[in-house]
């Protein structure tokens, strides 16, 4: 199963950077391949959303639940959809002179093997051009960013 994991240390507090990962509703807004989502159920500590991607002419919808421990971690079970299994974590952790570290790790397999194809050969960029997203989305909401990312694949 390809995993890919990204280690970002950023101005903004884990409050503020759960709250941007946790705003699954607004990520056709800024996220690249993601065409539509839809929040299913939202609750304090647990979410249920659909969320549609796409990569040229292929589209595929996928199911997920999202639980919830503001502001330390989001945890998205995979539900429903094309992949054989999904494993998603986001981590915030404070830091003593502000900001925070996020830690973010994906690890997956697709069921379409055209989508397994995809990701062989552009998994690694992609997914650091979707973390990347997250960090310009929180600079435009909440102020430019001074970041250091270190990725492990």
């Amino acid at each position: 199963m390809p995993r890919i994991s990204e280690t970002r240390t950023l101005q903004w507090s884990a409050e503020q950077m759960f709250d941007l990962v946790a705003d699954v509703k607004r990520y056709p807004e800024f996220l690249p391949w993601v065409v539509a989502t839809r929040v299913r159920s939202d609750g304090e500590t647990e979410m249920v959303a659909d969320m549609l991607v796409g990569f040229s002419k292929l589209r595929e919808k996928f199911t997920s639940k999202v639980h919830k421990d503001r502001p330390h971690m989001i945890d998205v079970d995979y539900v429903d959809g094309p992949m054989r299994e999904l494993d998603n974590k986001w981590f915030f952790r404070p830091n003593p002179d502000g900001g925070c570290t996020v830690d973010f790790t994906v690890d997956f397999t697709f069921r379409n093997s055209i989508f397994e194809a995809l990701a062989g050969q552009y998994l690694d960029r992609a997914f650091r051009k979707m973390v990347s997203a997250f960090e310009e989305r929180a600079a435009t909401l909440y102020g430019s960013s001074n970041s250091s990312a270190t990725s492990a694949a």
